[in-house]
């Protein structure tokens, strides 16, 4: 099987930069696999996870991103993403400590925009605990 570049960049660093067989990415209107050779394709991301096949038959590295675009074009796929951290340091109790947290601020929340905002938060957390679960 062909390999192919792939970057997977977020504001903070770039996470990976290699070549790679397979890539599976959460996109907006579903999960869709990149190989080599792929068609251009530009896709808004959905938070999940981004499955990284590196050899073929090998597990697949995984990372979580909160979101963002995924540029496939002739040189490989690039991922710009909003946020993004590999699954082994995903820490769940800290994630349902935020949840707890903002779920608390939601209640304390006076006025519609502050409201709207902190559920916005709360729905967004949650979100990222049914991928992780």
């Amino acid at each position: 099987m062909d390999s192919f570049q792939f970057e997977l960049v977020s504001p903070e660093k770039l996470l990976i930069s290699e070549e790679v067989q397979h890539v599976v990415v959460p996109g907006v209107e579903g999960e869709f696999g990149v190989l080599a050779h792929h068609a251009p394709l530009l896709s808004v991301l959905r938070p999940g996870v981004v499955q990284v096949f590196k050899a073929e038959g090998g597990e697949p590295e995984r990372l979580f991103v909160k979101g963002g675009f995924a540029d496939v074009n002739p040189k490989g796929l690039t991922i710009l993403a909003d946020e993004a951290m590999p699954m082994s340091e995903f820490d769940v109790a800290k994630l349902d400590a935020a949840i707890k947290d903002a779920e608390e601020d939601l209640a304390d929340a006076e006025g519609e925009e502050s409201k709207r905002r902190a559920r916005e938060k709360v729905d967004q957390l949650k979100e990222f605990r049914a991928v992780v679960a």
